[in-house]
């Protein structure tokens, strides 16, 4: 053992040793400087990050949803969303999956500032509306990086991980068995 430490022989032992630290080697016991509590280390503030945008004045990310991978630019505008050259409305029908795009800038209280211009591959429309959410959460962050806690908070810069469950084979399904048959 070291000089300086004690063998612990019960609990009552290690209680007192919790409540007062131990004294360095050659201070006596009622010092007030070897008791008192070392200074916090002085904590510099970090400056905000810088936007990122590139020689247009836009910012670019990239969205997932199951199988589907959106493009996403965005920039200053009175709020038009084009998604593989067609307007929203007309990729989008549904109401549910505008709304979904809509979401961050309603997070955000951007609504109708930005330009957003899209391209989607893969998967089908709910993927793909959902794609388009996460890549435009992300490109508000790079292009105002203090919008990343109320888009944090609501969940809309975490990619959702929920895809189809794979066949295996001997099953009918990814889980679904096939029918038995008794003759």
């Amino acid at each position: 053992m070291a000089e300086g430490t004690k063998p612990l022989d019960d609990l009552k032992d290690l209680k007192t040793l919790m409540e007062k630290p131990p004294t360095p080697e050659g201070a006596p016991e009622g010092d007030a400087a070897a008791s008192a509590e070392p200074a916090p280390a002085q904590i510099e503030p970090q400056a905000a990050p810088e936007p990122v945008k590139d020689a247009q004045g836009r910012s670019y990310a990239t969205g997932k949803r199951k199988n589907a991978v959106a493009r996403v630019w965005i920039k200053p505008g009175p709020g038009k969303i084009t998604v593989n050259g067609r307007d929203v409305e007309t990729y989008f029908a549904r109401p549910v999956l505008r709304m979904l795009i809509n979401q961050p800038f309603d997070a955000a209280s951007r609504l109708g500032q930005y330009d957003v211009v899209c391209t989607v591959k893969g998967g089908g429309l709910s993927g793909q509306a959902g794609a388009v959410r996460h890549g435009i959460s992300k490109a508000l962050t790079l292009f105002e990086p203090e919008l990343r806690a109320p888009l944090k908070s609501g969940g809309f810069l975490t990619r959702d991980s929920r895809v189809v469950e794979r066949k295996k084979y001997g099953r009918r399904k990814a889980r679904r068995s096939f029918q038995f048959s008794k003759r």
